[in-house]
This record gives structure tokens, C-alpha cells and sequence, in this order.
């Protein structure tokens, strides 16, 4: 069995503007309960009947499995409980015990109103990282951007208008093992989530098992075909007609972590390089804003190398 619980942090709430949001007390008392187990009969009942012994109420639920027999079981559960934030950590703990020791679960639980904490990587492209934080002012993602971090100082000013600390650690390929380890020290136990909001540089398996936190990245949806530098110049001299992005866990393997979310937008022998480019920083603009959301909503579930996102 594995579990994760959430508790919520006194200082972290949902953000809705530049810099730190202030705490206030928990007002939804909604929680989020993520499970996945190998499907058998029982699972439901025994979920529903632990919430409804403490005098939770289910009001969103969401399941798939795999396969009815033998299959792999995944659900999404959002529950009010009456005084969530004080009664979260021994409901967590009475759940392990009673119902995920049981199904051998593979479960997490935490208060919605708690904002997860993310850092953004980037490099000197500004379009998702600019997006993202217009988003979060104006509250349109359930986030609270912490910390920007690139191995460029290009975006620093534009950064600051947004109240983000703003942290420039060079990257060369004789420096990255020391650049990644202050990355690491930076933000180890400082963040649930890593966006590479395109950072153009390739993660070690080493940062992406110590940084302590998913990483979701973003990248036009030409590859294998068009790898490398100028992807839509070589598209529009193939002759394509449908651009797109791609946005997806990140893992070692590079470019091949389960996918999240995705877009694409016809163009014609009439688009130019510099059009298609214009089109492709739109689609992963909103393809990567989407990502985002969905994972911090608790929506997004990896089974193997694909995803369900409910």
C-alpha cells in the first residue's frame, strides 16, 4: 500500500493574485481522494461506507478500470466533511488502516482549498511561462507559483512585475550535475509540482528522482519526426498541415512520459515558418495551461505509460 497525505500547509492557499495569498480559514471543507488498486469486487462499498461511518458526503465521483477482471481500478472522489483541515490528518490515517491496507491501495488525500506550491522552469521563450502566471493572477488555475527558475536571466524583470521570486542558475554541460544539485537544494520539499514551461534543457533521471515532485513539460507534437532545431521550418518545407503540442510527465526517457494533454490546428501552403511558429506558442500555450489544471485538480492519473484523466 502506498499513501500520500496532503495536510495543509498554515500559509498556502488557493492563489488569486501576484506574490503569497494570505491563509484564511478553510470555507469548503472539500477534500480530493485519489485511488488506484487492482480491481475486485468491494471497492466502492468499502469506500463509501468509510465516508459515510464519518459523516462525509460525496459530491463528485469519478471510476475507470482497466478491465472488469484482473483489471487495474482508478478513482476520483471529491467528499465534504465538516472541520476538513483539522480532521483531515486522522481521517487520512483511519483510511490506511481500514480501507487502503485492505485493497493494497495506492491512494492520496488532501484539503482542496490548499493550493498546490509550483515551480516554472524556463529558458528564453516567455509564452508559457507568461500565460501560466497571467492565469494564476487572475485565479484561473488552482495554484500558487512559488518560484521561477532559469538558466537565463532574460525573464527576470518580467517575472517580478508577478511578485515570483526569480532564481538564475546557468546550465553548461561541463556545470549541469552542480547546476541540477542547486536546483535541488532550492526546492526539495518547497514545491508539489515542476513545470518546464519550455526549459531547453534535458532533466537527469538523477533531479527528477530527488527534486521531490512531478514534472510536467511541454513541447510542439512534431517529434520523432522533426526533432531537434528549427521543428517548423522543417515542417512547413514537408509541407504539414496540422501543428500541435504535446504536454506530458516528464521521466528519463525523453519527450516519452505519459501524456496528459493535447492539441492540434490545421494550417495551409499559405502559412508561413514565422505563422506556424506564431500558431504552434499558441497551442502550447493552452495545452500546457490545461495540463496544469487538470493535474492540480487532482484529475490526472498515470497507469504505466499512459494516463486516465477524469
Amino acid at each position: 500500500m502506498t499513501q500520500t497525505t496532503v495536510t495543509p500547509p498554515p500559509t498556502t492557499r488557493v492563489a488569486t493574485g501576484p506574490g503569497p495569498v494570505a491563509a484564511t480559514p478553510s470555507s469548503s471543507n472539500l477534500g480530493r481522494l485519489l485511488a488506484s488498486c487492482v480491481d475486485r469486487p468491494g471497492i466502492v462499498s468499502a469506500i463509501t461506507a468509510f465516508l459515510h461511518s464519518r459523516g462525509a458526503n460525496i459530491v463528485q465521483y469519478d471510476q475507470e478500470t482497466t478491465d472488469p477482471v484482473g483489471g487495474r481500478f482508478f478513482q476520483r472522489l471529491v467528499f465534504h466533511l465538516p472541520d476538513l483541515a483539522e480532521r483531515l490528518p486522522r481521517f487520512s490515517a483511519e483510511f490506511a488502516t481500514e480501507v487502503g491496507d485492505r485493497f493494497d491501495m495506492t491512494w492520496r488525500m488532501r484539503d482542496v482549498d490548499v493550493a498546490p506550491r509550483v515551480a516554472v522552469f524556463v529558458s528564453r521563450y516567455d509564452h508559457c511561462l507568461l500565460d501560466l502566471l497571467w492565469r494564476w493572477r487572475r485565479g484561473d488555475l488552482p495554484i500558487d507559483i512559488v518560484q521561477v527558475v532559469s538558466n537565463h536571466p532574460d525573464m527576470a524583470e518580467a517575472v517580478a512585475g508577478f511578485g515570483v521570486p526569480y532564481e538564475h542558475i546557468p546550465v553548461t554541460k561541463a556545470t549541469k550535475p552542480q547546476a541540477e544539485q542547486a536546483q535541488i537544494d532550492l526546492l526539495h520539499g518547497r514545491v508539489d509540482l515542476v513545470v518546464m514551461a519550455r526549459y531547453m534543457q534535458i532533466l537527469s533521471g538523477d533531479l527528477l528522482d530527488r527534486i521531490g515532485a512531478p514534472v510536467i513539460n511541454i513541447h510542439h507534437s512534431f517529434l520523432p519526426a522533426f526533432a531537434g532545431a528549427g521543428p517548423y521550418e522543417r515542417a512547413k518545407q514537408r509541407g504539414v498541415k496540422l501543428i500541435g503540442a504535446t504536454a506530458h510527465y516528464a521521466t528519463e526517457d525523453l519527450d516519452e512520459g505519459p501524456i496528459i494533454e493535447q492539441d492540434v490546428i490545421r494550417v495551409t501552403h499559405r502559412s508561413s515558418a514565422a505563422d506556424l511558429v506564431r500558431l504552434g506558442a499558441d497551442i502550447e500555450r493552452t495545452v500546457l495551461a490545461r495540463a496544469v489544471k487538470w493535474h492540480c485538480e487532482d484529475r490526472v492519473m498515470v497507469n504505466g505509460r499512459t494516463t486516465i484523466v477524469f
